[in-house]
């Protein structure tokens, strides 16, 4: 189940749109299906904040484009042992010059081939390849590459989706991000008070059509309850704290 749910301050938290998807089901494949009901409902957020497992490089620019939503959480970052490698060459390091489709290395060599291609998730991908040439007598080749004789190659995204990457990676090392999205800590109230207050994890019929069913009319009841709640002035409930953490702040004297 995938629930979103409003948080303007001072309104009720209302669960908008519900997805439901086999367990086995990537959580980014929802994304593109909760945008467009919000968008065909007139629910359109201007932002909508997930975590990490509902973000991509893809999704960050469909959604913007498609829906005008901005989609607001972590992505994963850089990806390969150069990354982690003090004085590694990882992607930052190299020069792209997307109008000319080259790439220099941080060694001022180029690239021979430039292509569009596609991942093993069928999302459009550039492979880029150096020279065996450049690469096999390079003096800085360990720390570029592990392969004892293949050259170094690189996987890039297209221009729009590589630039809103790079743009969430910069955001999400900001302090306003952090305190931006420490709002998303409620949808997981939401999840808890589903399965502990309204039983949602216990299917009453088999099948994905009923069990989708089955968790819009449970969003339902719970939007019934948090309005009651709501108007009643009943305050939202505050994160649980184990009974250890209580004693942590306690010093001895």
């Amino acid at each position: 189940m995938h629930f979103s749910e409003t948080c303007d301050e001072g309104m009720p938290r209302l669960i908008t749109p519900v997805e439901t998807t086999a367990s086995t089901t990537q959580d980014q494949s929802a994304i593109p299906v909760i945008h467009a009901t919000l968008d065909a409902k007139g629910l359109r957020p201007e932002r909508h904040v997930v975590d990490q497992g509902y973000t991509s490089a893809q999704l960050l620019l469909s959604s913007q484009k498609e829906h005008g939503i901005d989609l607001y959480g972590p992505v994963a970052t850089r990806s390969g042992w150069q990354a982690y490698t003090e004085g590694a060459f990882d992607l930052s390091q190299f020069q792209i010059d997307w109008s000319q489709q080259i790439v220099k290395c941080p060694q001022g060599k180029s690239s021979r081939s430039w292509k569009a291609g596609r991942d093993s998730y069928d999302n459009p991908v550039i492979p880029v390849q150096f020279s065996g040439r450049d690469c096999t007598p390079c003096q800085a080749r360990s720390r570029c590459t592990k392969s004892k004789r293949a050259p170094r190659e690189l996987t890039l995204k297209p221009f729009e989706a590589y630039q809103a990457l790079q743009q969430a990676r910069d955001r999400q090392a900001t302090t306003t991000f952090q305190q931006d999205f420490s709002i998303r800590a409620g949808v997981e109230g939401t999840i808890s008070q589903a399965v502990r207050g309204f039983d949602v994890r216990q299917c009453r019929y088999i099948g994905l059509a009923k069990t989708h069913l089955q968790h819009i009319i449970t969003a339902a009841a719970m939007n019934v309850v948090r309005v009651i709640n709501w108007l009643e002035g009943v305050p939202l409930a505050k994160t649980r704290q184990s009974h250890f953490a209580k004693l942590a702040p306690i010093k001895s004297g």
